[in-house]
């Protein structure tokens, strides 16, 4: 349900207006100022998740790190809790260290606000994750949102109280006018709307279904109509709590005036886990009573009646139930036994997209499928934990390996193995593809001995089973684990098997990636066919539109152009590889990118921009959990003299200045936008630039210069926001400069005094 915007967080868009709760909005912020860690509290309906996206929303600009959400109720799993928050925020999963722990480091140097929403039903996991996170990031905030305290030390809390009469009927009346144009609240009706707001406990959720019936109803006969529905309500449970039982009413109602058809899509959308598209609905949600054809016109009935909600997602159209509505719809589902048949068509929707995604890696969309497979990946989870169908769930995790290596998600991954494995082992051509892609992992978090051992079962299943293609693929990661382990000379013939061996199948596409391999480990071992092996991978990739794996082939070309000293060379190489591995997040590549680029620029003298490059690389290995070590001596070592070369021209405190600075671009699509940049700006003004600027404008520059935003720096040096935004721009026309950016470089490069 959310619009990722990576450097700014990730909130949803929403297409209806927040109304009213100026009070609580002006309550929660003051508290946030205070503590660290707030949670809304209320009952269902009453407005939680909405109260706390609009104070993020209001707070962005407190926060150079972003808003981020963390929706917590599609998760189940306790354990799944810290890998939602990881996911959500983009964090590199390295696999090597709990993911806890790669989380608490990534937002240990980062100014965030975390929206922990919908907790109540993993309150333990909850309260871990916010202690953990808190105790390490002294720039963090969390907002959550449950009907339960966490009950952990330092925990403000707020009690999400009833809309006041005056915003509850201005909320009927915003969303009355949404569905009915001519619809106004008038002194004929105005008694009316008060007394149904009354009657429904001014709950938002409870008011904005009960406006739904305006469309055909007049005010006083939804008031009516209801107070006959809670009647009936009285001889019920007594026991719980009125709102519940009002909230309950009014769904109850709800779904009684729906027609049978929108009744059974209502029950049948409950199976998706954190929102849906329309071709999964028209997928998943037909037969016995539905027809393909006719779930768009159902669906937007549903939209009408307030109970399906409509957002933006990777800026694709998507639909999501609140948690009440859903829970509803899955109750009324499992009465009806239909509950395991659509969890069966929803788990073969899920490995259908899955198999279509690595199927066609190879080609020119490899961002939008990690993208969609990212959005997805809530009913992903749900998907696999489908226990009707072993075998289905061998299959899914196997047809998901982009998404776990390539979408940031190793730690899920291997988890998501284990639980296969331990329920499917039987020796069958699902188990053994799993096989194959659980070492895949597990040579990427470096645990070369589990990849030995799924590595060997996966050989013998292969001859067993007759399947020579399996055989092939061992061949190919048993040439990347000795590729990883150094021996580059024993990789290139295990490749070369792998090679010959999947294109006399006919297995192209496997093939590519081995062929791939092949060519970065002849070029690095100065193999004689290197250029030859290098050319057909680019070629290909070309052709196909593939980006991925033609950003490490440039990658390595580009290393080669440098160390023969072809600079310019180098550069181009460089610079095409950044262009292709845009939009992928990937920490590992963008870093090495900006390692090469940073020698290219020290060995043309440009020493200052090397520095920059170096500080950026050196903050995304941080959060990656690993280091240029990792890929092999040669890079290690031109790393090394390249840093001796920038401290010995800049000197020890402007080069760790100067690196410092640049580890502000601290993510793949900081970095790249920086690395980018053609190298043509303004050199930057001379130390005597310094008196041009007032002792306030110096103080400014400064906290320009720690990567604080214009409130922040107000709040600083207890000025108003006006006023910090002209001393912004006093500074960037004394200057010559256009961006904030250039003032901060500046800034680092002269140490400039602020007094």
């Amino acid at each position: 349900m959310t619009n990722v915007i990576p450097e700014a967080g990730n909130l949803p868009v929403t297409f209806t207006s927040f109304v009213g709760r100026r009070r609580e909005t002006a309550e929660i912020r003051r508290l946030l100022d205070t503590g660290r860690l707030l949670t809304l509290t209320g009952a269902g309906g009453a407005g939680k998740t909405r109260l706390a996206l609009e104070v993020a929303a209001m707070s962005w600009n407190a926060f150079a790190d972003g808003v981020w959400l963390v929706d917590l109720a599609p998760v189940h799993n306790p354990e799944a809790v810290a890998a939602t928050a990881a996911a959500a925020l983009g964090v590199p999963d390295s696999g090597v260290r709990p993911v806890v722990e790669q989380v608490a480091g990534y937002l240990a140097r980062r100014q965030v606000m975390l929206v922990l929403d919908n907790c109540e039903h993993l309150i333990e996991a909850c309260a871990d994750l916010a202690t953990a996170l808190l105790s390490a990031a002294p720039g963090l905030r969390i907002l959550a949102t449950s009907r339960h305290t966490l009950s952990v030390t330092g925990e403000h809390v707020f009690s999400v109280p009833p809309l006041c009469p005056e915003d509850a009927v201005k909320l009927l009346r915003d969303r009355g006018t949404a569905i009915q144009p001519a619809f106004r609240i008038t002194d004929a009706n105005r008694h009316w709307a008060a007394r149904l707001c009354a009657d429904l406990d001014r709950m938002p959720l409870a008011i904005e279904l009960a406006a739904s019936r305006l469309r055909v109803l007049s005010m006083e006969q939804v008031a009516v109509r209801l107070e006959d529905r809670f009647a009936l309500l009285t001889g019920g449970s007594r026991t719980a709590p009125v709102r519940h039982r009002t909230l309950r009413g009014v769904i109850d109602w709800s779904w009684d005036l729906c027609t049978p058809a929108e009744r059974l899509l209502w029950n049948r959308l409950s199976v998706f886990a954190g929102g849906f598209s329309l071709d999964a609905a028209e997928e998943v949600c037909v037969g016995d009573g539905i027809a393909a054809s006719e779930v768009l016109d159902l669906l937007d009935g549903l939209v009408t009646q307030s109970v399906v909600l409509t957002t933006e997602s990777e800026g694709l159209p998507r639909y999501w139930l609140l948690e009440s509505i859903r829970q509803y719809g899955w109750e009324r589902l499992a009465e009806s036994g239909e509950a395991e048949s659509l969890q069966l068509r929803h788990r073969d929707f899920f490995l259908a997209l899955a198999e279509r995604v690595d199927s066609h890696w190879n080609g020119a969309d490899q961002v939008g499928s990690l993208s969609r497979l990212r959005v997805e990946h809530a009913n992903l989870l749900a998907a696999l934990d489908l226990d009707a169908d072993p075998q289905g769930r061998l299959a899914l995790v196997a047809a998901l390996r982009f998404h776990w290596c390539k979408g940031g998600f190793l730690t899920e991954g291997r988890r998501q193995f284990d639980r296969a494995f331990e329920v499917a082992p039987e020796p069958t051509p699902a188990r053994s593809r799993a096989l194959l892609v659980a070492a895949w992992l597990a040579l990427i978090q470096g645990d070369m001995g589990t990849a030995g051992r799924w590595l060997a079962e996966a050989d013998a299943l292969g001859r067993q089973l007759a399947e020579p293609a399996v055989n092939a693929v061992v061949r190919g990661l048993r040439g990347l684990s000795a590729y990883y382990l150094g021996h580059v000379d024993q990789a290139i013939p295990l490749y070369e098997e792998a090679v010959a061996a999947l294109t006399a199948l006919g297995i192209e596409n496997e093939a590519a990636y081995y062929l791939l391999a092949l060519a970065i480990a002849r070029s690095r071992g100065g193999h004689p066919d290197a250029a030859e092996t290098c050319r057909q991978v680019l070629a290909a990739a070309e052709v196909k539109g593939e980006r991925s794996g033609r950003a490490q082939m440039l990658l390595r070309r580009g290393v080669d152009a440098w160390t023969r000293g072809d600079r310019e060379e180098a550069r181009t190489l460089n610079r095409a590889a950044l262009e292709s591995v845009r939009g992928f997040n990937d920490y590992a590549t963008t870093a090495l990118l900006l390692e090469l680029l940073a020698w290219i620029n020290a060995s043309a003298g440009d020493h200052h921009r090397a520095a920059l490059l170096l500080g950026s690389a050196g903050a995304l290995w941080r959060d990656a959990g690993t280091g240029v070590n990792a890929f092999g001596p040669d890079m290690a070592g031109h790393h090394a003299r390249c840093e001796a070369e920038v401290v010995r021209a800049l000197g020890p405190a402007r080069h760790d200045k100067t690196l410092a600075e640049g580890s502000g671009r601290d993510t793949p699509a900081r970095a790249i936008a920086y690395a980018l940049e053609t190298g043509t700006q303004q050199a930057p003004p001379p130390p005597a630039a310094m008196h041009t600027l007032t002792r306030r404008e110096r103080q400014v520059a400064a906290l320009v210069a720690k990567g604080m935003t214009n409130p922040q720096i107000a709040k600083e040096l207890v000025l108003s926001p006006r006023t910090a935004d002209r001393h912004v721009e006093n500074i960037l026309t004394k200057l010559g400069y256009n961006r904030r950016l250039q003032i901060a470089t500046w800034w680092a490069a002269h140490e400039v005094p602020t007094s």
